[in-house]
Formats: C-alpha cells, structure tokens, sequence
C-alpha cells in the first residue's frame, strides 16, 4: 500500500495527497503533520518505514468538504486519490488514482468559494519590457488576456483581479510583493510559450486562428494563456466546455487605478482588510451571487466608453420610471446563482441539488420575461434577446429529477418515478421484497406448523428463515441451515435464495441505471450549454442593473451627465459610504472644474472632513463610470482617464520602505503618469519630514500639478503656505471646511467654503482625541510663547541664525582658493611669489 502511496506522492509532490482508505481520507508523512496542524485533528502513526513510524491523519470522507474549504482556502492544493479498483477481485491493494487536484484557483465546488468573488486564477510571463497576462474563472468560463509595460500597471491590475491562485514563470524574475503573494506558484518557461499556446487555445476554442477574437497580436498574453489553459485541464482531469471565448482587455477602455489608490478607495475591501463600510458592501442589494460579482467587476473596473454608459444608465432609468424593480428582484431571487451550477454541469461536477436548483431558476424564467417585455424601453432589448425561456431543458430537468433530491448520486434516490421504465421496474423489483417476505412467512407457516418461524434480513447474511432452538429440530428437510445463534437457527430455501440473488441484484442494477440516467441528463444540459451560459451573463447583468435602480431610489441617487467637454461640476455631492453609517445628517457639498480651473487647495482642521469630501468626488465619479447614478443632486463629469489618491500615511517595512519613502513612491506615480483628464487627490503632502523640506516638496509638487500636468486636482495640507499659490498659478483655487469653537470646544460644520482656512484647531482636536488636560494646557502654554517669538520676529529687524539642512543630493561646487593651492609646490616658491600668491588666494577667499 505504501509503495502504491509513494508513486501517487511522486506525481504530486507540491500537494497534499488524501489517500482513499474505505470511508476515510488519509494522509501520511509530511502530509499528514502539516494537515494535523492546519485542521486540528488527531496525527497518529501506523507501520514503519525506515524503521520509524509513519506519521498518519485522516478525515471521513462524507466530511471532506469542510476539512477541503479550511486548506483551498489557505492556499494550498489538495491532489484527491481514489479507489478505482474493484476489492472483490483485486489481488493486493486496490488500484488507487488521482481523480482530481484542487487548488485554490480551479476550485468548482459550491463549499470552497465565496458565493459573492471571482474566483480568478491568473497566470504572468513576461518578455522583455512587456508583462503578458491571463485571467480564467473556472466557474464561469471567462478567460481573458491582456499585456502591460510597466511595473505600477502590472501590480494594478494584480490587486484588481485578487487572485486566488497566481502561476508565475519561473524563468523571470518579478517584484517581490507578486512573488510572495498566497497562492502564487512557479511554472516551468516552456508552458508559456507562444506557438504551443496558440495551438492549444485554438483546439479549445475549435477555431483556425485566433484572430475572431482580437487577440492574436498579443504574443506574450497569449503564452500566459496557454499555460494557464494547461495547468487547469491538468487539474480538473477533464474537459472544459464551457471556456468558449478569450477577450481582451485593455487598459485603455477603463479608468485606471493604481494599487495604492484602490486601496484608499475601500472599493470592495477596507483598509484593515475586510469588507464592511466599503462601497460595494453600501452597493450591494443584488438578488443573486452572480449579481454581486458583475457588480463587483464594474466597481473596480469603471470604463469610459459613453456609449456603454448611457446604454446601462437608460437601463436603470427603464427600470426606475416603470417600478419593476421589485418585480425583477423576486424572480431573480428565485433564479439564484446558476452561473456557476452551469460551470460545474459543464465540468460534469454538478450534484443533484445544482440540478433541481436549475431546474427550479428555468421554470422561473417565463415570469421573468413576460414582466421585462411590459417594459416598453429599448435599452433593455439586448437583455430581452438572451433572457429567453428553455421549455426542453426546463421539461427535461423537471421530469428527470424529484423535488427534493440528495446531496450526492452515490446512493441514488435522485431520478424521478416515471422518467425511466427500466428504473422504475428494477425498483419495483426491490421495493415490494416486504410484502413478498411477509407472503413467504405466512406460508411457510401455514406448510411447517412453526408457530416461532419468521423471515428476515440482515447485510452480512441476507434473506433468512429463523426458528427458535426449541423448535429448530422439526424443520424441514429442504430447509439449508446458513447460521446459528444462541436462542435460534436461521435456514435458507432454494427459493428464497433465489429470491435473495434477484432482489440485491435489483438494487445494484437499480443504481446502475440511475447514475448513467443521471449523466445522460447532464450531457443532454452541455448540448446547449452555450445559449444557458449566455441567459447566466445576461441574468447577472439584469441583476446589477436592477440593483442600480434600486440604489437611486433607496438611496436618493441622480443620473450623472457624462460631458465630451472638460470640467467636473458636482452640486450637492455626499460620500456614499459615510452618508450610511453616520449617525449625523451627512453635509453635502459642491465641486466645480473648468478646462481654466483645476486645482483646489484644500484646508481646514483635522477631523473637519477633508479627506471625506476629496474622496467622495473619487467615489462619484467612479460611480459615473460603472453605470451607476451617483449620491448628488446634479453631477456633470468631463473625460477622465485615471483617478490617482495620496491619502493616509503607512509603512512597507517588509521592503524597507518608510511611511515617508512610501508618501514619496506614490507621489512620484502621479508625477510621472497624471495627464489633464486625470483626478488627482492628494493629502498632506511633505508631513512625513522636516517642516522646510515637507513645505517645499509640497510646494513644488502642487506647482507641477498646476502648471505642467493640469490633471484634475484636490490638493489638501495643512501647510497654510500654499495658500498662496491661487497668486502665483492660474487655475488653482482656495477651499477650506471650516470649524467653530465654543467654550473651548471645536464644533466642525464639514461644509465646504471658498478661501483659505483661518485656523488649524489643532489643540482642539487634540482635546477631542483624549490627550491629558495638562498636556493640552502646556501645548497652549507653547503656543502663544511661539506666536510672540514670530511677531518679535517680523517687527524688528535683526540677524536671526537659521540652521540649515545638509542636502543630501546636493552637489557641492569646488572652492576656487582649494584648487589653486592644491596646484602649488610651495618648495618651488620665491618670497616675492609666496607674497603675491597669498594676495590673490584673498581675492579668490573674498569671491
């Protein structure tokens, strides 16, 4: 057994391997430590090797999936051997098998994913200068491809697609923050490469070339997807019929994010890394998963072509204007995720209940569409195409399978009475064996006058007639004794046996019959697989859709105008994250950009609101880019082609990259990629180091900001300096949220003024904070001893010593007076010449 272990471990050395031993899962060695450790079971030991015990774990398998979950989860591979062997006729171990390997990124089964996230594998090459990237959702059938030339981009789109399983070439070297990301793993150079790649894709597709697609240019992109492809039929052991397409996607058709700026933005995911009090988790009253997922996509991937806009916003006003949305909401709720029921019918993993939820979600569809024909808007005519009604599948699933069917096929118990004549004989067969036995006692009785005679059944033994020991000796003589107990003897007749033999192979046969029905129906399903994975596209669509309209309305939302013209107008603006979990009534606030005005310098105390306001902007028009009304009484929105954030302070001491080297990263990304259609925040710019160098880098990078790129910009400091650059560049402004005291309390009204902010209050927010009494009254102390010394300073004129700075980078000119005497042989010198050099070294000293 052992030897038959180690030849299957040879073949999975990166995963662990459950070895199928009768009703239990079992690991050894290695294996069996790190899965006692990570699923807190019992490690035990059996036999030896090497003359020391085997360390041994194992699970039940009716119990897999949860144990299964806890690992995928944490980003490891499970490779799952099983009995493929017959025991009855096997001579020594049964022949065992790999039948699947689970890894967290080709996972299909219901138990081991997020019902609400892709579950993405992606895998990156990389050729030269260019990254080539492939993305495929084994439980969908999307796969795309895309190639990047920069390093920021590339870790951009990582964060965006979050993958739960990430191949890397192994012969290229990559950032470490990919490299060591959970789930990522190294794949031999050759599986990437091109020629093979297309080949491969094109067998799956069953297409010549792959130029249909649009795709064919992309040389590297397409090596990733070739490896990708590879490693996941290797996984699944199967055919993927329902990966059908490879679409490309550009950057240039959305609005770009970088990573830190997602992060800043709680897209999906806050801060401390969770999901409450993210936009999505305010967004999300989808009916469906599959509904939450396309909403998901469209949040962190807002495009900018307008056309597509005003498609989806003519689709939510439909809705709105016709009070459908409850309608739609129910009979999607009904619908359920059938996305990913599709994906797993396709792998051939479906379970009875994936089918009767199928069967149940295309009986729905005809209300469904009768109540999206009543709305008479044409937008909503690409929807009304592939939401269409399925009566074959819808007829086949439902006289196939009974109401309420198992978990699983293993025992049967999921075909319907009435679908299959032969299935319902065989399981008359053995269904009436009762009344048969109970015909049987009565006559036996009746021939052997053995008032103690009855007939029974049990697993080991079978069909038997048993007599108590009193009258056991007055049996007949055809009556074969089979067993013998304590109180009584148990007989078997020829026709009984005969019975026996007919009724178990009933079962079997029974059982037989109703897996191959079984798969028949799954296989009928695949034969118009693609027209049910188009309604699950168009379903999820209609549910982001419908949840947008009923957003606007609960959320009282208005239909953004998305302008060719630039500027960005924004009356009434909120943040659509804090307006909902603020127990005070939200402030709203305006915002107005021209083509000639595009910064605003932003101050006010800390806690007044300024990094709500400068990122609800971001949020409003992010939400303009999916489609999406926005949380605003009126909102027009110019092109914009980036949304870039400086917001917060933190450290990358993994890398070791302080919290101001971090500030000085992401600014110097906005530096050198913003264009004039980009919206730039930035906040507190230069706090991280001394107050000369931090007021100067912040000085210089708002005058960068103004004067060269003219990106869209909210500038927030606290350095009161700048308020002076209105003065100096055009195009920039003055806003401050301004605050109020009384009785030495700060009250912050969050509303958004025009000019300069006249104080900083920032030992009031101290006061807020908890500081100690006594130290806020020293810090007072402090303050008017340091207000005095600056008005001592600008009415009288004297010398004052400033220290200066070393400049680290400052390239220091040579002294004139050096070099000539570093030229000099003083041994060489008359008087006369030592005299008259030491004249000109004076006039050199003095400059």
């Amino acid at each position: 057994m052992m030897q038959q272990y180690f030849s299957i471990k040879k073949d999975h050395p990166n995963e662990l391997v459950f070895y199928r031993m009768g009703d239990f899962y079992e690991l050894f060695f290695d294996d069996a430590k790190k899965a006692a450790s990570l699923l807190d079971i019992t490690l035990t030991a059996r036999g030896k090797s090497g003359g020391q015990p085997i360390p041994m774990a194992g699970i039940p398998f009716h119990a897999a999936e949860n144990y299964l979950a806890r690992l995928v989860r944490g980003g490891l591979s499970v490779a799952i051997a099983e009995q493929i062997g017959d025991p009855a006729t096997s001579k020594g171990p049964v022949e065992r098998k790999v039948v699947r390997v689970l890894t967290p990124g080709t996972v299909s089964d219901e138990a081991l994913l997020d019902e609400r996230k892709d579950n993405l594998l992606v895998s990156l090459t990389r050729r030269g200068e260019v990254f080539g990237l492939s993305a495929l959702d084994v439980t969908s059938g999307r796969f795309t491809v895309q190639e990047l030339d920069d390093e920021s981009a590339l870790l951009a789109e990582i964060q965006r697609l979050d993958p739960a399983e990430l191949l890397l070439d192994e012969g290229e070297a990559f950032e470490p923050q990919i490299r060591q990301r959970k789930g990522a793993r190294m794949v031999p150079p050759w599986q990437f490469d091109t020629e093979s790649a297309t080949t491969q894709l094109c067998r799956q597709f069953e297409t010549r070339d792959l130029a249909g697609f649009g795709c064919q240019q992309l040389e590297v992109a397409i090596g990733a997807a070739g490896a990708l492809l590879e490693y996941v039929k290797d996984t699944q052991r199967t055919g993927l019929p329902h990966v059908r397409a490879l679409q490309e996607e550009s950057r240039d058709e959305c609005i770009q994010i970088d990573a830190a700026s997602r992060r800043n933005l709680e897209i999906d995911t806050n801060l401390g890394g969770g999901t409450e009090n993210t936009l999505a988790s305010v967004l999300d009253n989808t009916a469906t998963a599959m509904g939450s997922r396309q909403l998901r996509r469209w949040l962190n991937r807002p495009i900018r072509c307008h056309d597509q806009l005003h498609l989806r916003q003519s689709c939510v006003q439909a809705i709105q204007d016709s009070f459908q949305w409850q309608g739609i909401y129910d009979h999607l709720k009904a619908i359920g995720d059938i996305e990913r029921i599709l994906a797993r019918v396709a792998l051939r993993s479906a379970r009875p209940r994936d089918l009767a939820r199928l069967r149940d979600a295309l009986q729905e569809l005809p209300e469904l569409t009768t109540l999206l024909g009543s709305i008479d808007e044409s937008a909503l005519d690409h929807l009304r195409d592939t939401i269409i009604d399925f009566p074959v599948e819808a007829d086949l699933l439902a006289r196939a399978i009974i109401d309420n069917p198992p978990v699983v096929i293993r025992d049967g118990g999921v075909i319907a009475e009435g679908f299959d004549a032969e299935l319902d004989e065989l399981r008359q067969l053995s269904e009436h064996a009762g009344d048969f036995l109970i015909r049987l006692e009565e006559q036996e009785k009746a021939t052997t006058g053995l008032s103690t005679l009855k007939v029974g059944y049990n697993r080991v033994h079978g069909y038997y007639i048993e007599i108590s020991r009193a009258q056991s000796d007055q049996a007949p003589a055809h009556y074969i004794r089979r067993q013998t107990l304590k109180n009584a003897e148990r007989f078997i007749t020829p026709e009984l046996k005969e019975f026996e033999d007919k009724v178990l192979s009933s079962k079997s046969r029974a059982l037989t019959r109703e897996k191959a029905l079984y798969e028949q129906v799954i296989e009928q399903l695949n034969e118009n697989l693609m027209g049910l994975q188009n309604l699950a596209v168009s379903l999820s669509e209609l549910d982001a859709l419908n949840n947008f309209a009923e957003r606007a309305e609960t959320l009282n939302f208005s239909r953004p105008m998305l302008m060719r013209d630039n500027g960005i107008l924004i009356e009434g603006g909120r943040h659509p994250v804090v307006e909902q979990v603020s127990d005070q009534p939200f402030v709203p606030n305006d915002l107005t950009f021209s083509n000639d005005e595009r910064m605003a310098v932003i101050t006010g105390p800390n806690m007044g609101g300024k990094s709500t306001y400068m990122r609800q902007i971001a949020l409003i028009v992010l939400l303009a880019h999916t489609g999406c009304y926005v949380p605003a009484e009126s909102a027009k929105i110019g092109p914009i082609d980036r949304i870039f954030t400086r917001i917060g302070s933190s450290d990358d001491l993994a890398s070791g990259r302080s919290t101001f080297m971090v500030e000085m990263t992401e600014t110097a990304n906005i530096l050198n990629n913003a264009t004039p259609c980009s919206l730039v925040l930035m906040d507190e710019i230069g706090r991280g180091t001394s107050t000369f160098d931090g007021l100067s880098l912040a000085w210089a990078c708002a005058a960068h900001l103004a004067q060269k790129l003219r990106a869209y910009t909210l500038f927030a400091t606290h350095y009161f300096e700048l308020t002076a650059l209105p003065e100096q560049f055009d195009g920039v402004m003055n806003l401050h949220l301004n605050a109020t005291e009384h009785n030495d309390n700060i009250i912050f009204m969050h509303k958004v003024q025009e000019g300069p902010a006249s104080q900083s209050y920032g030992l009031q927010v101290a006061k807020l904070a908890g500081i100690p009494q006594d130290v806020v009254g020293q810090a007072k102390e402090k303050l008017v001893q340091l207000e005095q010394q600056d008005s001592q300073k600008g009415s009288q004129v004297q010398t004052v010593y400033t220290p200066v700075q070393d400049d680290l980078f400052a390239v220091t000119e040579p002294d004139p007076a050096l070099e000539k005497l570093e030229g000099i042989s003083p041994d060489d010198l008359t008087p006369r010449q030592a005299l008259e050099l030491l004249y000109e070294l004076k006039a050199l000293a003095k400059g």
